[in-house]
């Protein structure tokens, strides 16, 4: 009786990459400013910057965009067309991960937030807040989600 050997797939049959290839998370940042004083609007182009350069700092993630929204109060989500867009982009699966300044930078309304959160987290896109160094995949971020 012969012994038959299998030999280890070496391509992934749904992505034809290599097995051993470590897969990147696809991560993209928010930045705001709430006012158009010129010391906020050098920080909104510091935190495009900065948010730039640290998410193409890891090896094991893949730059998608920075998402950003100027003179905008953080107050409601209505008219901050960056946010919406970043929300819809992440719904619609182009990234899993987003990383902000701070909670306060992401939306300070708590409704806003939580729901926003809450939806992210049902399409599996993490957030990050840089500040608080809260990740919402993490026992600590639950409290997001708990309302």
């Amino acid at each position: 009786m012969s012994t038959v050997t299998k030999i280890p797939a070496s391509i992934s049959r749904y992505t034809a990459a290599p097995i051993d290839t470590p897969i990147k998370r696809k991560v993209a940042a928010y930045a705001r400013v709430s006012t158009d004083s010129e010391e906020q609007l050098t920080s909104y182009e510091a935190q495009v910057s900065y948010y730039t350069d640290y998410i193409q700092k890891h090896d094991d993630w893949e730059f998608v965009r920075v998402y950003a929204d100027e003179d905008l109060s953080g107050c409601s989500t209505a008219k901050r067309e960056g946010f919406k867009q970043m929300v819809a982009d992440a719904l619609a699966g182009r990234f899993d991960l987003i990383i902000t300044k701070s909670v306060s930078r992401f939306a300070r309304n708590t409704i806003d937030s939580l729901s926003t959160i809450r939806e992210l987290k049902e399409h599996h896109v993490e957030c990050y807040f840089e500040k608080e160094n809260i990740w919402t995949f993490d026992g600590r971020g639950d409290i997001f989600t708990a309302y």
